[in-house]
């Protein structure tokens, strides 16, 4: 006998007549996993919380944001931007080779494909915040630092759109919402470069004028200063100078340069090369990004260290950034007086070399890398020869030996990523010195020649090259800062935009991917053999700029123009 349960009728009424008055209240639940609109605009706590985020932006592809979400440009991530350059080729691919192959397109650009997105939505954000920040009740004064902060960010987001696809969309300090027309015109219409450069300083010009010069207790490290601004600044006028650009002068460059070294903040840090990038807070760092514990970034040991230590080889340097570090005497090894020799091809070079990369014979948690067959431990006859290197080489810089290698995870990543620092200012300084007045001219307003600044550089403890001597033609300086910037800004995301707006990339980056395969033979000496570590690297005239993602364009109903050759 089946039992049957019959709920009476008018329990069945009540419970319909209860469920409709409460429809609404029940349904009507704020969600727990973000913050309440109202709570940003009343609440001046969260609203600043809410903006120190915005330096911060959305994760939007896969393998991007491990640890905590991605900052400005790219970071620290599993393939650095490095590896879309002759810096470096990420070991696993990870959607980077087709940039290298010169396969890129609309509809897939691998690695490179959210920085449109990212950067405008951020854009958005930092408008929002911008409009409500006059009715919040907050001192003056803080409200202008907050103000100057927001329009750094904004600032940042744009130099991040400008030197990717050129001339962007200005939104100004519109906020757009779903129920506005989102086919109107104005919100696809790309502005020049000069327009786009000139806005985006005019805004670090307000930002620099709003923020303080100095982090303190009420302005914490990380926080954008009037130092930070005006770095962002030298960089967008050396790139508007820039042949690629041809949207500025040199001598505006100059002068923008010399805006930061005037401050008297900063100055080359002493304490190593290396141990500049593992140190949070140095004299030479002007703006980054800092990590901490649950706040972390990607293991970056294990992810690019060498098979035989467990690692994983990630973002592996090429022969062609190798052979382009000098002798320690200042000659190119191509030089027949350099004393360069190829059966030991690692000696006697610029110490930042083996500072920022491991090559066979280098000293790497007190044992040595041995990427030599046959029974290297670090080539493809070491374990987990899946990891091995295809170039010959790991990267060095960044990794920190205080941090687990294997089993890392939750207690390393907290590397900071240098956003801006001091070197870079007085290389931008000698580059723009050298174009508009030539080596050895100290222009008006600076205590700098283009050569004395590089030597300051050059001549940081640890590194101690030899100076740049008197003489040099304005060509020969342009080489030397080229050199320069090449090795002292390695893996900093320098390398992709300088052969770009120098408008050499057409010869850098059809450059075969170079490696070597060391072999060491039965009198146990090593043989150094070329190989190509990737093949088909191309480079086109249409990858001066990314193409803009077909979705943008298509979202915009075919307004939006498309960057040439796409």
């Amino acid at each position: 006998m089946k039992l049957q349960y019959k709920t009476p009728l008018y329990l069945m009424i009540c419970g319909m007549m209860g469920f409709t008055a409460c429809k609404k209240s029940l349904l009507d639940v704020q969600p727990t996993d973000r913050i309440a609109t109202s709570a940003i605009e009343s609440d001046t706590a969260v609203f600043e919380a809410y903006v120190t985020n915005r330096y911060i932006g959305a994760k939007l592809q896969d393998k991007e944001g491990d640890g905590s979400n991605p900052g400005f440009g790219r970071g620290f991530e599993y393939s650095m931007w490095s590896s879309l350059t002759d810096e470096s080729i990420y070991n696993n691919d990870d959607a980077t080779w087709l940039i290298q192959r010169g396969q890129l397109a609309p509809e897939n650009l691998g690695g490179a494909g959210v920085l449109w997105a990212r950067s405008y939505r951020s854009i958005r954000e930092c408008n929002y915040a911008l409009s409500i920040l006059p009715k919040l009740t907050m001192s003056a004064g803080h409200k202008t630092l907050i103000e100057g902060e927001l329009k750094f960010i904004r600032a940042f987001r744009y130099q991040d759109l400008i030197r990717n696809y050129g001339g962007v969309v200005l939104v100004g300090d519109k906020v757009t919402q779903l129920t506005d027309n989102l086919q109107d015109p104005s919100l696809f219409k790309r502005a020049s470069i000069k327009e786009s450069i000139d806005y985006a300083t005019a805004q670090l010009d307000d930002a620099a004028s709003k923020l303080p010069l100095n982090n303190d207790g009420s302005w914490l490290l990380g926080r954008a200063t009037k130092g930070a601004a005006l770095a962002l600044k030298s960089r967008l006028k050396l790139y508007a100078a820039s042949p690629l650009y041809a949207a500025g002068t040199w001598a505006d460059a100059v002068t923008a340069a010399q805006a930061v070294i005037s401050l008297n903040k900063y100055g080359i840090y002493t304490g190593g090369y290396g141990n500049l990038f593992l140190t949070n807070e140095t004299n030479e760092t002007i703006f980054e990004r800092l990590y901490t514990k649950n706040a972390n970034h990607t293991h970056l040991e294990i992810a690019n260290g060498p098979n035989g230590y467990g690692g994983w080889a990630g973002n592996t340097p090429l022969q062609n950034l190798v052979d382009d570090y000098e002798m320690d005497n200042g000659k190119a090894i191509t030089d027949p007086t350099s004393g360069y020799d190829a059966t030991h091809p690692y000696d006697h070079r610029d110490p930042r070399f083996a500072a920022t990369v491991l090559y066979n014979g280098s000293l790497y948690r007190g044992q040595t890398v041995d990427s030599y067959i046959p029974g290297g431990k670090d080539s493809k006859d070491g374990p987990d020869n899946w990891n091995t290197t295809k170039t010959g080489y790991y990267l060095k810089k960044y990794m920190n030996d205080a941090y687990p290698l294997q089993n890392p995870w939750g207690n390393a990543g907290f590397q900071p990523w240098i956003y801006f620092r001091y070197a870079e200012i007085l290389l931008n300084f000698a580059e723009a010195a050298n174009e508009a007045y030539g080596p050895d001219v100290i222009p008006s307003g600076s205590t700098l020649s283009a050569r004395t600044a590089i030597n300051l550089v050059r001549a940081r403890p640890s590194v101690n090259m030899p100076a740049l001597a008197v003489g040099l033609s304005q060509s020969q300086m342009r080489d030397a800062v080229r050199y320069e910037r090449r090795v002292e800004l390695a893996f900093e995301e320098h390398r992709f935009y300088d052969v770009r707006r120098w408008k050499i990339a057409d010869v850098t980056e059809n450059k075969p991917a170079g490696g070597v395969i060391i072999t060491k033979d039965a009198s146990g000496n090593f043989v150094y053999t070329s190989k190509v570590a990737l093949d088909g690297r191309s480079f086109a005239t249409k990858h001066y700029w990314l193409p803009i993602p077909r979705s943008e364009i298509q979202a915009s109903g075919g307004q939006l123009q498309q960057n040439a050759g796409y």
